[in-house]
């Protein structure tokens, strides 16, 4: 959440909106955009690395959940969290029950049990941070996992039967990432599957 966006300018000369403005902005918008407390700010796109590792995760995730309760969607899912007014659009977001409409918005949803976002890095730090402090306000949320798209580095965090989040860190290609709400298991070699980084000295 770095930069006010400015397309189109009569639009964007406010310095604060109200949810149904943004709204009705983004139904006309050609890319994607967050809100968050009356700004709305530009989400960049994303490089190769980023998008195989989506179709990785997402593909594999789809053929496992088929039939259970529990269903994937894209970004192209809003995602509207309530408790602070933000609307966003998670890499992957998993709905374990038919997903809520957002009172205002009927393409907006609330309610995942698990988001998954893929570090790019020019949001990791972000997506470590305030994002997931703001993600913490999901009621239903269970998992946030982060999937480094530089390295191989999975940190998954884990609401845990005291109500803390844990964490969990995969830096090997053999680690397996366990979705424990969902009940199901990744390698990271299927995650990283393509791909393949120069190892840091």
């Amino acid at each position: 959440m770095e930069n006010l966006i400015e397309e189109p300018a009569t639009a964007y000369q406010k310095r604060h909106f109200s949810p149904e403005e943004y709204l009705e902005i983004e139904r006309n918008a050609i890319e994607k955009h967050e809100y968050f407390e009356g700004e709305i700010f530009a989400m960049s796109g994303a490089e190769r690395p980023h998008n195989r590792i989506f179709s990785n995760l997402f593909g594999r995730l789809f053929n496992k959940l088929d039939g259970s309760s529990c269903l994937p969607y894209g970004s192209d899912m809003r995602l509207h969290i309530p408790e602070n007014t933000l609307y966003t659009y998670p890499d992957i977001s998993i709905y374990c029950q038919e997903p809520q409409e957002s009172e205002l918005d009927d393409a907006s949803f609330i309610l995942p049990t698990v988001i998954i976002e893929i570090l790019s890095p020019s949001t990791k730090n972000h997506d470590r941070g305030d994002k997931f402090k703001l993600y913490r306000a999901i009621p239903s949320l269970k998992e946030y996992i982060m999937v480094d798209s530089e390295s191989i580095s999975v940190e998954a965090f884990y609401l845990n039967e005291k109500g803390n989040w844990e964490l969990n860190e995969h830096n090997s290609l053999d680690d397996l990432l366990n979705f424990r709400s969902l009940a199901i298991s990744l390698p990271l070699l299927e995650i990283y599957a393509g791909l393949s980084f120069e190892k840091k000295p």
